[in-house]
C-alpha cells in the first residue's frame, strides 16, 4: 500500500500520511506526491479545500525520513539531502500560501517535517493526544520547515526557547504558541471530516470546544527572562542562576542536544526578527540544512537516536561555550548560487 493516500472525495482533496508503523514518516517520495497534488487541485474548479490527515493513532508526522539522510549521508552522498530539502521547503511554502483552505488534523506526535505539513495549514486542528514540537537540535540539525518561522512568530522569547530545547507541545500551548488553531476531540474527527466534506469549512466551528489548560501561558515570563539573551551562552548563564523548577528542566534539555545546532537556532531567530516572513526562514534554514550533513552534528545525531540507539552523540563541541560566533556565522552565510529562493522552486 501507499505510503500516501491522495483521491478527491466529493469537493474535497484528501491527503493522508500513510507509514503508521514508521510514525508518519515523511519520505522524498511522500513529499513530491504531496506537492504535486497541491499544484494539480489549485486550479482545479471540482476542490474546494484539501484535507491532510494520517493513518494511525501514535503520530500525524513525528518527522522527515531520517534513516535514508543517513544512509546517504555517512557515504558521502549530500546531494540527496540538499534535494530532499529543496523539494521539501517548496511543499511546505505551497501550504502556507495555498489558495484554497487546508485543514490539518494533527494527532500524537508532529514534529520536524510533519511540523512542516501540518503547521503551514490554514485551519489547524489538534486533539488530546498531540504532542507539537521542533526537537531538531536534539539530532545537530535547527528547526526547519519554516518551524523557524513559526516560532519566531511566538509570544516573546518563546522562539528561542522552544526551538533550542525541543519542548513538546499539548494542544492548548501548541494554539497558545502559534502552531495550532483549535481543540476538536479526537473522537469526532472521522464526523469533522464528513462535515468537512459536505459543507466545507464553515463545519468547523460547530467542532471546536476549549483545549484542556496548557503550561506556556504561565511560563512566559520565566522564559522571556532567561531567553533573551544575545547568544545561548547568555542563556545558559542566566538559567544556571535560578534554582527553580523551570530554569533547572531548561538546562537539562540544552544540556542534551547538539551546542553547535542550538547556537544556530538562537541566532536564526535574532536574524528573523520581529518582522519574520516564511521566505526569509526558509532561505535560512537551508543554508544550515545545505551543510549540514558534511559539517555539523547531524549524522552523529541521527546515529545516536536512531541508528544505534545509544543515545550518547559525540558532539563536535564539549560545551555551548565552546562554539565560536565565526562557526555559527560559517553555518548560516550567504550560499550563492546554490540558495534556497522563492523564484526557483514554486
Amino acid at each position: 500500500m501507499s505510503d500516501i493516500l491522495i483521491r478527491v472525495e466529493g469537493r474535497c482533496g484528501r491527503v493522508t500520511l500513510n507509514r503508521p508503523e514508521a510514525l508518519n514518516a515523511l519520505s522524498e517520495p511522500m513529499c513530491v506526491a504531496l506537492d504535486a497534488a497541491l499544484v494539480a487541485w489549485a486550479d482545479d474548479d471540482a476542490v474546494d479545500l484539501v484535507i491532510i490527515d494520517a493513518a494511525g493513532t501514535r503520530a500525524f508526522c513525528a518527522g522527515g525520513d531520517i534513516a535514508q539522510l543517513y544512509a546517504e549521508g555517512t557515504v558521502g552522498n549530500f546531494t540527496h539531502g540538499q534535494d530532499f530539502w529543496r523539494k521539501e521547503y517548496r511543499m511546505n511554502l505551497r501550504i502556507a500560501g495555498y489558495p484554497k483552505p487546508v485543514v490539518s488534523l494533527m494527532q500524537g506526535f508532529t514534529m520536524g517535517g510533519g511540523v512542516g505539513v501540518g503547521c503551514h495549514a490554514r485551519h489547524r486542528i489538534v486533539g488530546e493526544s498531540s504532542q507539537i514540537a521542533m526537537p531538531e537540535c536534539g539530532i545537530g540539525l535547527v528547526p526547519d520547515v519554516g518551524g523557524s518561522w513559526l516560532l519566531a512568530l511566538g509570544p516573546g522569547r518563546l522562539g528561542e526557547y522552544l526551538g533550542s530545547t525541543g519542548t513538546r507541545m499539548g494542544a492548548a500551548d501548541a494554539i497558545y504558541a502559534g502552531f495550532a488553531d483549535a481543540f476538536v476531540p479526537e473522537a469526532v474527527w472521522p464526523a469533522l471530516i464528513v462535515a468537512l466534506r459536505t459543507e466545507g469549512v464553515a463545519a468547523l466551528e460547530r467542532f471546536m470546544v476549549t483545549a484542556p489548560d496548557g503550561v506556556l501561558a504561565a511560563q512566559q515570563t520565566q522564559i522571556d527572562a532567561h531567553f533573551g539573551g544575545e547568544a545561548l551562552g547568555d542563556i545558559t548563564r542566566s538559567l544556571r542562576g535560578d534554582t527553580g523548577d523551570f530554569a533547572q528542566a531548561a538546562l537539562r534539555a540544552l544540556g542534551r542536544v547538539s551546542p553547535l545546532a542550538a547556537c544556530a537556532a538562537i541566532e536564526m531567530q535574532h536574524r528573523l526578527g520581529d518582522n519574520p516572513t516564511l521566505p526569509r526562514a526558509l532561505e535560512l534554514e537551508y543554508r544550515f540544512t545545505h551543510r549540514a550533513q558534511e559539517k555539523s552534528d547531524f549524522l552523529e545525531g541521527i546515529r545516536a537516536a536512531v541508528i544505534d540507539k545509544d543515545r550518547k552523540p559525540r558532539w563536535l563541541h564539549a560545551s555551548i561555550e565552546a562554539v565560536s560566533t565565526a562557526e555559527v556565522a560559517a553555518m548560516l552565510a550567504p550560499l550563492g548560487p546554490q540558495a534556497w529562493t522563492v523564484e526557483e522552486d514554486v
